[in-house]
């Protein structure tokens, strides 16, 4: 079997016999001048997948368009290109004894193809059989969320990020770039966002050129950035940077009762005067046609407060020549047909408990402060997100599908999928108030289950926010095993077979350690048993990754 995630739409045998040896040597061809720069990048991609062989013949890579090709299947959502139809994405895939054909009507097809053959040569310890392969995804939005601003990611670590989400064929890379932890993003206007701590020291960020260059860096892997600008809540940053804005009017009987920092206050002159300059050099630095306007967990502020900001925060991205985004709670401030609100969360979802005697039996909640009453206050403050869902969907709104119950990736494992080894790292990391999972609940969510009509999904996108995170390595130990089973449900549009999908990730510990990316080698996942083919999934310690390759022209051996 091949271990491709997603597993594509329809495989056919193609003439027997091997296929070329997946360590290489492999030419990179571009078959046509519009997929010159794609090599390039592609050599890059490749780069750390292939040994030091030389007993081989050197094997093709072909990039080849053929616009004659028609869709392998119907795409829906939203296009983060901006594009007013979702693009063609399909491709097919031959590997025969010479090489490994990737073509396709696009160029975005054809990159995922090049995905589909990457994975086959990392994978793979022998030569990779011939076969033909046909794919197309499902929903035309298929996004990752980190968070820098909770624990700054370097450009060179959100880069490995994106290549780690084009080879599973995400297409959006969301960046939660503020919050009340840090600012992330200098803003030329505003500088003391940015600006050195009140003890001088120095506060990591992403420079303008830093922001530009990753959003080139992305586009070259046929991903998107969103940036996210999180208001009206979640803003303390902002208020450090800018002393004195006033708070929004709060709900009557709030103040002091729970820690929370004010929302801003978007009918105040001033604070819309300062936010209104903060958006304009976002959207100016953003290449791409999105912005989000955050909207999230507004703790302190009344329903009117709320939904002015809101409005006035998608006014300000609007006239900026940008379409703006929120999380699911905009919709409060009504919402239409030219709208995407993020669904992330419910009641029910939260999985709370209803008694004294059932949070007695939810160690992760007692370990971080949970009470009766603020369960209780949770409960109430989150009630109305039990009918955003209806609300965008009456309000004519679009749903980007990312729900805590299974797409939340900084959720922690459960402490029996853990190998001891891990167990230190597995019982820091992850979001202490949500209760502990595997990788089977992640790989189980069906985007079906939430019975939204096609017309009105914009896409799906998994998240991993930075609560719990000191470094790199605890965000790919977050991710990994679970990012490719959101990336299969949000390529297929259903949730794959647990049986068949486990053994496919276990093939994947090679391209992860091949990459220098830690990861959570659960118990779940079958790493040291043969697969169909006789080969194990733990592969002997690759050399150091993450080199890159200049670019150069597009025949060269990699």
């Amino acid at each position: 079997m091949n271990a491709v995630i997603p597993q594509p739409g329809r495989q056919d045998a193609a003439a027997p016999g091997p296929g070329p040896h997946a360590k290489g040597p492999w030419r990179i061809h571009a078959a046509d001048d519009r997929l010159t720069a794609m090599a390039g990048t592609v050599r890059t991609l490749l780069e750390p997948h292939l040994g030091n062989r030389t007993d081989t013949p050197a094997a093709t890579l072909t990039l080849a368009l053929d616009e004659t090709l028609g869709p392998h299947g119907r795409t829906v959502g939203v296009a983060p290109c901006g594009a007013a139809e979702p693009v063609d994405e399909s491709y097919r895939l031959t590997v025969t004894g010479s090489g490994i054909t990737c073509l396709a009507a696009t160029p975005t097809g054809v990159f995922r193809a090049v995905a589909t053959a990457l994975q086959l040569i990392a994978t793979s310890t022998g030569p990779i059989p011939c076969q033909e392969l046909c794919d197309a995804p499902r929903f035309a939005w298929r996004g990752l969320l980190i968070d820098p601003a909770r624990h700054h990611l370097t450009p060179g670590e959100v880069r490995r990020v994106i290549d780690l989400a084009a080879l599973y064929k995400l297409n959006v890379l969301h960046l939660h770039l503020t919050d009340n932890e840090g600012w992330r993003l200098e803003i030329p206007g505003t500088p003391g966002l940015t600006a050195a701590g009140p003890d001088g020291s120095p506060r990591g960020f992403y420079t303008a050129e830093d922001y530009r260059a990753l959003q080139r860096y992305a586009a070259e892997r046929f991903v998107t950035v969103v940036p996210e600008i999180d208001l009206p809540g979640h803003c303390a940053t902002l208020r450090e940077a800018l002393p004195g804005l006033p708070d929004a009017p709060a709900p009557e009987g709030l103040k002091g009762r729970f820690p929370y920092v004010p929302p801003l206050d978007l009918a105040d002159p001033g604070t819309r005067e300062a936010v209104a300059s903060v958006l304009a050099d976002v959207c100016r630095l953003t290449d791409g046609p999105f912005v989000h306007v955050g909207g999230d967990e507004a703790v302190g502020a009344t329903p009117d407060s709320f939904a002015h900001a809101i409005r006035e925060l998608r006014s300000l991205v609007r006239e900026s020549g940008k379409r703006p985004l929120a999380w699911q709670e905009s919709s409060r401030a009504g919402i239409g047909p030219d709208d995407i609100a993020q669904y992330w969360v419910d009641v029910p979802m939260m999985d709370l408990p209803d008694t004294p005697e059932e949070l007695a039996g939810r160690p992760e909640l007692l370990a971080a402060g949970h009470t009766p009453e603020l369960i209780a206050a949770l409960k109430r403050f989150f009630a109305p997100s039990d009918h955003d869902l209806s609300r965008v969907l009456e309000g004519g709104g679009r749903v980007l599908l990312s729900p805590q119950s299974h797409l939340y990736l900084d959720r922690a494992y459960a402490p029996e999928v853990v190998p001891p080894a891990q167990a230190p790292t597995a019982a820091r990391v992850g979001f202490p108030a949500y209760r502990p999972h595997g990788v089977r609940h992640t790989a189980a969510w069906d985007p079906a289950s939430h019975a939204i009509p096609d017309d009105r999904v914009a896409g799906v996108e998994a998240t991993v926010f930075g609560e719990s995170v000191e470094g790199f390595d605890d965000v790919t130990v977050l991710l990994l095993p679970r990012l490719p089973s959101v990336a299969a449900a949000a390529w297929a549009g259903r949730a794959p077979r647990w049986d068949d999908h486990r053994v496919r990730v276990a093939r994947h510990a090679r391209l992860w350690q091949q990459r220098g990316l830690t990861y959570l080698a659960s118990t779940e996942i079958p790493w040291d048993e043969p697969d169909s083919d006789g080969a194990r999934a733990q592969p002997p310690p690759g050399r150091t990754p993450g080199r890159t390759s200049p670019s150069g022209p597009p025949d060269t051996d990699a």
